[in-house]
Parts: structure tokens; sequence; C-alpha cells
């Protein structure tokens, strides 16, 4: 098939290189415009352009991609369908109609779960067990297409949401190759999205990285994976930050998946706890375990403000916690 690939970062970038690679003529790649990066604030090139530049071809970077100009441009290139992951623009319906076969999204969630900005960590952090990926028709709506193929993928106890990322990333790689065969023969039977069913993933934001230790033991060691590495988690320790990247619940609260889901918020006191959510109650030579609302925080990796990441048994040779103290 020829295709016009949108999308910009790693995520979309795999996609761009399986259909590549799977003979498909990509007859333009829409990313979005270079950005400054890194401490020399040096402009770099999208994942996805870096992929189409690497083969040679057709590159467009349209600020606004509903602007009549960059919607023209489109309308020129021949295409049998628009594949779409992670672009960070909203298509018109003009463009939506504009291929033969109308425009796919390769969708990091089992649609109807999970709409939205940051589906991958927003599984993890509100305890989902499994998601996947969704190939879908788009429409006008924010994922409310027509659902095509689907994918599932777990979730373990061990993921982050750089690993899930991951996985995610290679799996839809793999269904868009396996699904556009099928649009092209019309094999796929279109299905329509519950909206019952829907929940919404908002954007996520370094403030959600900040800990509330009066939520439970589960909730946190998900709030730490699930942000891990982007905000990242963190509390304030002796008037600073004090960054969490591993941790895990202790014993039984490992479990714990709340079926209200993350953003239920409990007060420490109504969970009858002695100790004050946020006191260090152990230090270990390999772990600092934290009262939280609901069980203890095992915590295994931080990094002190203006340091490297590192393991808790290197951090104690240089800082003397306390047992009693608080992690605010």
């Amino acid at each position: 098939m020829k295709i016009v690939f949108m999308g910009t970062p790693e995520f979309a970038a795999a996609s761009l290189e399986a259909l590549i690679r799977a003979g498909h003529e990509i007859t333009a790649v829409v990313t979005q415009p270079d950005k400054p990066k890194g401490r020399g604030r040096q402009m770099q090139f999208p994942p996805v352009k870096e992929c189409a530049v690497r083969h040679g071809i057709r590159v467009l970077q349209p600020v606004k991609i509903k602007a009549p100009e960059a919607v023209e441009e489109l309308r020129q290139i021949e295409a049998d369908i628009f594949v779409v992951a992670a672009f960070g623009q909203i298509l018109s319906s003009e463009i939506l109609h504009m291929p033969r076969f109308g425009c796919v999204n390769i969708h990091a969630s089992l649609l109807p779960k999970y709409r939205g900005a940051a589906p991958i960590q927003w599984a993890i952090l509100n305890g989902e067990t499994q998601t996947g990926v969704t190939i879908m028709q788009m429409d006008e709506g924010l994922d409310t297409g027509d659902m095509l193929t689907k994918v599932a993928v777990p979730i373990t106890d061990r993921d982050t949401g750089d690993s899930l990322h991951d996985k995610l990333m290679e799996a839809g790689a793999k269904l868009i190759v396996d699904t556009l065969p099928l649009i092209e023969q019309g094999k796929v039977t279109p299905e329509k999205q519950n909206d019952a069913e829907s929940c919404y993933a908002s954007r996520l934001s370094k403030e959600l990285g900040r800990i509330d230790w009066s939520k439970s033991a589960g909730e946190l060691a998900r709030l730490v994976r699930g942000l891990n590495s982007w905000p990242g988690s963190y509390t304030t320790f002796r008037d600073k930050i004090l960054k969490i990247w591993e941790a895990e619940a202790d014993g039984a609260q490992a479990d714990d998946t709340h079926s209200a889901g993350f953003d239920e918020k409990e007060p420490a006191s109504d969970r009858q706890n002695e100790t004050t959510a946020g006191t260090v109650v152990e230090v270990t030579k390999e772990v600092i375990k934290v009262q939280t609302g609901e069980g203890l925080l095992v915590v295994k990796s931080v990094q002190p403000e203006g340091k490297k990441r590192m393991q808790v048994k290197d951090y104690l040779l240089g800082y003397q916690i306390k047992t009693g103290e608080r992690l605010l």
C-alpha cells in the first residue's frame, strides 16, 4: 500500500520502520517540527524524522496540520491510507477522509479504555494487569473511532512506564503490519466502541509525581513504576527534593489495586494508622521502609536533589537516615 505516515516519537518510529521493512511504499512522513533539546539546546530531529531521512523519505513538518497550505500539500501526495501513531496534532475531517482507506491510528491501549495522551502510564497507575494496542479507524473524536484489530499485552508487577512503552511499541509495529493487508482486502469488520467503558488518560505532569504518603503502599508503588522515567515520582526530605525511582509495597500491599482508581483520596487518619504516613520506620543496608496510609513502601532506588540516581545502599553511605524522620 502507498502510505502517508504521521507520527513523532520513538513509539511511532518503530512502526514506520516495520512498515518500510514489510515493503510498503511510504510516500511521505508528517511529523512535528524539530525542537531544541539537551543542555546545549541544539535543534534535534524527532525520531520519526530520523527514520524517514535514513530511508530517503520525504518529510513534512507543519506547525499546524490543519493549516490550508498543509492540507493542500497532503492532498497532492499519492496515498491509499494515512497511518498515524503518536503524532501530537488533531486531524481535521478533511484530512481524515482524504485517502481511499481513510486514516488509522496505532493506539497504546485496549480501547475503549484509556483514550487520550498517556494510556501506557495510566494503565500502570490504575493497577491494570493487561493492556495492549488497538488499530482504530480515526474519526473526529478523541480516540473514539471504530476498532479494527487488537493485541493484548500483560502488565507485570515489575513493569515501568518505560518498559511497558517498549513492549507496546513492538506490539504496535507488528500489529499495523499485520492489519494493513486485511484492510486492503476488506477482511476487517469495524467494531464500535462502547463509550460507557471508556476512561480518559490525561497528560502527565510533574505535579502528578509528588508522593501523597496518605495513599496506600500499593498505589504509591504503581505511581513510582508508572511515572518512571518521566516525569518521575518525588517527595521532600530535609527540605530538599528526593526522587524515588524504584519501590515496592511490603508484603500483601503489593497486590492492592484499589478498584476506584489512582485518583481515590482517603486521609491517612481514616485508615487508622498508628504511625504518621511518610514516617521512616526501618532502615537497612539495602532499603528504606516508609509508612503510608496503608502498609509500608520499600524504597530501593533514589535520586537526591542535584545528584545522580543511585541505589539506596549507596545513598545511605552519604546520608544517615534515622527511623522516625518524615518524608513530606
